[in-house]
């Protein structure tokens, strides 16, 4: 080493050692005891009494029975572009999507699946529907699907509601 190299090494290391000295100066003088109530006190709203009296949480199948085809329909228009449902449906861009509860994914009758469609095992209920229709290409990788998704829960679960009515033959049930 030459006497520069040990120059610059002696200014780096008293430049972290006066850095350190101020941390721990600033840190005794700037130092406030944690107060014994959390938070600031709002004048006029009335503290919640917290002895667990929260309704309980609602299962699934109480916001799935909530689900409105008729709002369903609404977001179909989403999807209509590239499927089509009822008794006149045929396939488009993607499958037509009579019968869809129950149905294995690849199986629609003269539609070319991806190779990843035919191969995901996928069965068609509530739940992987509810789970896929969020984002398609992070389920099935490698889909042929462009559609980015439908975030919105509550959407999903009428899109499902509308879906579910369409037998095989495409007609309601």
């Amino acid at each position: 080493m030459d006497d520069r190299t040990n120059t610059i090494a002696g200014w780096v290391l008293a430049g972290g050692i006066v850095a350190l000295g101020l941390t721990i100066v600033t840190g005794e003088y700037f130092h406030a005891e944690r107060p014994e109530k959390m938070g600031y006190t709002i004048e006029g709203v009335e503290e919640e009494a917290s002895g667990g009296t929260a309704a309980p949480e609602k299962p699934i199948e109480f916001y799935l029975a909530a689900a409105d085809p008729a709002k369903g329909a609404d977001v179909f228009k989403k999807c209509a572009a590239c499927h089509d449902v009822g008794e006149t449906a045929k396939n488009k861009v993607g499958p037509v999507l009579n019968g869809l509860g129950g149905r294995k994914t690849g199986t629609v009758a003269g539609y070319n699946y991806s190779d990843a469609n035919k191969n995901s095992g996928i069965v068609w209920g509530e739940e992987s529907f509810l789970d896929y229709i969020k984002d398609p290409k992070a389920k099935i990788p490698g889909t042929k699907m462009v559609f980015p998704g439908i975030k919105n829960e509550g959407e999903a679960k009428n899109l499902w509601a509308f879906l579910s009515q369409f037998g095989t033959d495409g007609k309601k049930k």
